[in-house]
């Protein structure tokens, strides 16, 4: 069933965050019909940033702004913009998967977390392409649509799917990748390197992968999908057990009975 946000399904806030990551699916999917047409800019090596990223932030800051005046902001483009609410803050990443946009994947996502007094409360990822809607409030749960999520209930490594980010050109940390990758090789049914941070954490939390790690990540990468898999009743840490994957970019998310073991596998010396 379509996620419908006049079903009362959803909290005023999480209506208010799918209205937004919406209006802004709808600009990318045409920006996407178009690729030929863009306007591009380099940002870094490897690294670009397009007016279709620039429209989307646009939209969903105004039309977020236009519900919630007071709240501040972090977001890709922009960076911080404090608001007079203190307490709330909307981190966005318009357009994540930025490259397989460009190159015309059609894997990308809208992502828009509410942070509150420091902790992720809510989450948005939008994949407009295929309209699938991921959401999670707080202590409410994490649907995909209208549909309860949970994260796969595989324990064992050997039957498990794991997803994560390679770094590329200009990056650090390829040699330590690599002996990550071969530990996680050795023991499991297969990787899967998607391009798209959100997207990730959004498929453990459906149950598509039983796990996914990277490094190096930005906040506005990962916060809307830290709340999904929590409520879809995953695990979320940095590579140290800690909860601080925003601060340190580094994360780990698993469920339940595999996160231990997968970060022990990860951290394993070469």
């Amino acid at each position: 069933m379509r996620y419908n946000r006049t079903t009362g399904a959803g909290s005023a806030l999480i209506n208010v965050m799918v209205a937004a990551a919406e209006k802004a699916g709808r600009g990318l999917v045409r920006g996407f019909g178009e690729i030929e047409n863009l306007q591009v800019s380099k940002k870094g090596p490897a690294d670009f940033v397009s007016e279709a990223d620039r429209r989307a932030e646009e939209t969903i800051y105004r039309e977020l702004s236009k519900a919630r005046p007071n709240y501040g902001f972090l977001m890709e483009e922009r960076g911080a913009i404090a608001g007079e609410d203190t307490s709330n803050r909307w981190i966005v990443d318009p357009l994540d998967g930025t490259l397989n946009f460009l190159h015309g994947l059609p894997h990308f996502a809208v992502s828009i977390a509410l942070e509150r007094d420091s902790k992720i409360f809510a989450g948005v990822i939008y994949e407009p392409v295929s309209d699938q809607m991921f959401w999670a409030e707080q202590g409410k749960g994490a649907y995909l649509n209208g549909r309860r999520l949970r994260v796969s209930g595989r324990h064992d490594l050997s039957e498990s799917v794991f997803a994560t980010g390679i770094p590329f050109m200009g990056r650090d940390g390829h040699e330590e990748f690599r002996h990550e990758l071969a530990q996680v090789m050795a023991v499991s049914a297969g990787v899967r390197r998607f391009g798209a941070a959100a997207l990730d954490l959004a498929y453990v939390a459906a149950g598509r992968y039983e796990g996914y790690w990277e490094r190096g990540v930005s906040a506005w990468d990962i916060a809307a999908g830290i709340v999904i898999v929590r409520e879809a009743g995953g695990f979320i840490s940095d590579f140290k057990g800690r909860d601080k994957a925003l601060e340190t970019g580094e994360i780990i998310a698993a469920n339940g009975e595999l996160h231990t073991r997968f970060r022990k596998l990860l951290a394993t010396p070469p």
